[in-house]
């Protein structure tokens, strides 16, 4: 669109279930809302007895050739990014996930255009990950000495993914790489992506054997973990699943900040800005606390003067940059908040923070709240919006506050501190210096990497 749309009132669509023989039209379905309450898609429910079926069409299958695999995912990316699929041209497509998740659109955006990129480097992500002493397949010269190959640890990896932000689905694609058959099970709050991002993988030359979609029920949903040789996500069935190693958990982020006292914040006001606020506050990687050697009240006072000017705006509108939900939910989650910050000092947000757009919806506007010491419960909070905490910090305390990080970017040059985060194992990221905490490129690891997961390495030896 080359302007903010002003009806937000669209035909809902039919969002099938993508089996191992095509398209299948089940006979329940659920009405997936956008922000508003209005209905925007009916999406097919299947079935347990389809859900047997299909992993167990998924288990026959004979993977795509490496190459094929490769060219196919690439195709599929260029497709999600620009065609008209079952459909739903990539204008609307955007237009209806920003409403239905309350993301704003520049937002949704970004993602497609992420989507398409990781979809043609997606050879480069997987080598990035596999081991320097491993090769490819047996077939590799190399192990007619002895060699360590690469091997997948399962044939049908199950996605959950919680449909918070559409880039969640761009990293399954790798499994397709590998020559996983994958099974996805849409979130009800955002199933747009993954229809349209099977679409594309199958008009691009994947069969329906490889690849599919399935809406489902608590059971049949637990059913699709179940016909899986490995499984990741975050939803909450995989949560009831927690202590099973075949079951890769997506966990909070609680990214963070550190300023130490050498560092002059001032200079990286824009960073600590764009890491709360970019992606509309919503990812695992905004930071939702900032921990400061010294007096930690300046750093929020600046920070909650600049957020304090991001506008309210519908989701679809260009401009906008905070996220929406429908009045209920916001109402609730702003009444959680509030009691969290009982005895902080609070710079924005301190009286509400959510503002109603008049037609069922809420945009939730960034919150920064101060607390007084840096174990204090509320850092370990991670919420869907701008929501950022700030602590003081002390050389004394160590890295014990920082533990539990999923991205730490630490303006310091204090390099004894940045050794003993780098040894730390469960701090996942570090970022040194002026890096927003959700800056990553091809290749990086997000929460390690997906392989790391998803493949072993054994030796052959061949005559």
């Amino acid at each position: 669109m080359t302007g903010p749309r002003t009806d937000t009132a669209v035909d809902p669509v039919r969002l099938d279930a993508l089996g191992p023989a095509g398209v299948y039209r089940s006979r329940k379905h659920q009405d997936i809302k956008d922000v508003a309450g209005r209905p925007i898609a009916e999406l097919g429910l299947v079935p347990t007895l389809f859900v047997t079926r299909t992993m167990n069409a998924l288990h026959r299958a004979v993977p795509l050739a490496p190459d094929a695999r490769i060219a196919a995912i690439a195709r599929a990316g260029a497709l999600f990014a620009t065609a008209t699929l079952d459909g739903l041209s990539v204008t609307e497509y955007e237009y209806r996930v920003s409403r239905v998740s309350g993301l704003p659109i520049s937002v949704i955006r970004a993602a497609t255009r992420n989507a398409a990129h990781r979809a043609a480097h997606v050879y480069d992500s997987v080598q990035y990950a596999r081991p320097a002493g491993a090769v490819g397949g047996w077939r590799d010269p190399l192990t007619r000495t002895g060699r360590a190959v690469w091997a997948r640890r399962g044939d049908v990896l199950a996605v959950h993914v919680s449909g918070v932000h559409p880039g969640a689905h761009s990293l399954w694609l790798e499994a397709l790489a590998l020559g996983f058959r994958v099974a996805v099970r849409p979130s009800r709050r955002e199933p747009f992506t993954p229809h349209r991002l099977i679409t594309a993988l199958r008009e691009a030359g994947f069969g329906p054997d490889q690849v599919v979609l399935l809406p489902t029920e608590q059971e049949a949903g637990e059913a699709v973990l179940r016909g899986a040789d490995l499984a990741y996500g975050g939803d909450d069935i995989v949560r009831r699943f927690d202590d099973d190693p075949t079951i890769l958990r997506q966990q909070p982020g609680r990214s963070k900040i550190l300023l130490t006292a050498e560092a002059d914040w001032r200079r990286h006001l824009d960073m600590i800005v764009d890491s709360v606020s970019h992606h509309g506050g919503t990812g695992c990687v905004n930071a939702t606390a900032v921990l400061v050697e010294g007096d930690p009240a300046p750093v929020a006072e600046a920070l909650a003067e600049r957020l304090a000017t991001l506008p309210s705006l519908p989701p679809e509108d260009d401009k906008a940059v905070l996220p929406v939900q429908a009045v209920a939910p916001a109402r609730a989650l702003e009444r959680y908040v509030l009691s969290n910050a009982s005895g902080t000092r609070a710079w924005l947000g301190g009286s509400g923070f959510v503002d109603e757009l008049g037609d069922g919806g809420a945009v939730l506007r960034p919150t920064v709240h101060q607390v007084d010491r840096s174990d204090a419960p509320q850092v370990a909070i991670e919420l869907p919006y701008p929501c950022v905490w700030v602590a003081p910090w002390t050389r004394a305390e160590g890295i014990a506050p920082l533990a539990d990080t999923l991205v730490l970017t630490a303006v310091t040059e204090d390099e004894q501190l940045i050794d003993e985060l780098v040894d730390e194992p469960t701090v996942g990221n570090l970022y040194l210096g002026g890096h927003p905490t959700h800056w990553t490129d091809i290749g990086m690891p997000h929460d390690g990497y997906l392989s790391d997961f998803l493949m072993r390495t054994k030796t052959v030896i061949r005559d």
